[in-house]
């Protein structure tokens, strides 16, 4: 009767443990971002954690749609691919919205809308206002972005190079090894506003060919997920919490 009664304990703190985990797991996200885009996520390192404009975003809406987060730093390129293999449960990065790539993921209601800019060398003075204007050229983008596959679809350039990170796409350009770079406005903005752009310059005058919403980011199928980030999204747009930050990030 004892070992009975033992047994019969065990199984129900087991299946109260299994309860409350279910309940922690269900109410706590795992958020992928990058390192590498300022302002948008980045890594700080002062105090090592992921931060930028996409992560004040996701815990503010995170709040308002009644769950938690905890950030992970992830390459952009890799984003996509761990939340598919359920490494991550959300996407906040600068991933424009696609119809190629909603067929993988669900996205959000819009957090944020911007378009491509055009950088290049700081000896190079000419004027250019469209990806056209470096025909027969080496031009680069940001592996994963919607603009790397907009070069290779033009199909015109002498080669299309990618870059797992704009830092790296800035070296290669400051460098001499390509002619042009195209990466998210609001982040070579920003980098510019700081004097983080060495050796190489924005271009004034150049016409965005692509421009798209940044939303956060679900897996097919996650519906319930869905529906708390767009109550979450419609409270922050309409309590000032998203204008906020976004002017707290200066990417206006």
């Amino acid at each position: 009767m004892r070992s009975q009664l033992r047994a019969l304990t065990c199984a129900a703190a087991l299946a109260a443990s299994f309860i409350t985990g279910t309940a922690f797991s269900a109410d706590t996200y795992r958020v992928g971002a990058t390192a590498t885009g300022v302002p948008f996520t980045f890594l700080d390192v002062k105090s090592n954690q992921i931060q930028g404009m996409m992560i004040d975003s996701a815990q503010a809406i995170a709040k308002a749609g009644g769950f938690d987060v905890t950030i992970l730093q992830n390459n952009f390129s890799a984003l996509i691919p761990s939340l598919t293999a359920n490494k991550i449960d959300i996407i906040s990065a600068a991933m424009l919205k696609t119809p190629e790539r909603q067929k993988v993921v669900q996205y959000s209601k819009p957090v944020y809308e911007y378009g491509e800019a055009l950088v290049v060398n700081q000896d190079d003075n000419g004027t250019y206002t469209s990806m056209d204007d470096f025909k027969g050229e080496v031009v680069g983008a940001q592996v994963g972005t919607v603009f790397i596959d907009e070069l290779k679809r033009r199909g015109i350039y002498q080669e299309v190079r990618g870059y797992d990170s704009i830092s790296d796409l800035l070296r290669d350009l400051a460098l001499g090894r390509i002619k042009a770079g195209f990466a998210d406005k609001p982040i070579l903005t920003y980098q510019a506003s700081q004097g983080l752009l060495k050796k190489v310059r924005l271009v004034d005058g150049y016409k965005p060919s692509l421009n798209g919403e940044v939303c956060l980011i679900v897996r097919k199928g996650d519906q319930q997920l869905l529906e708390q980030i767009n109550r979450g999204i419609d409270a922050v747009k309409a309590d000032g919490t998203l204008d906020a930050i976004i002017a707290k990030w200066h990417i206006n």
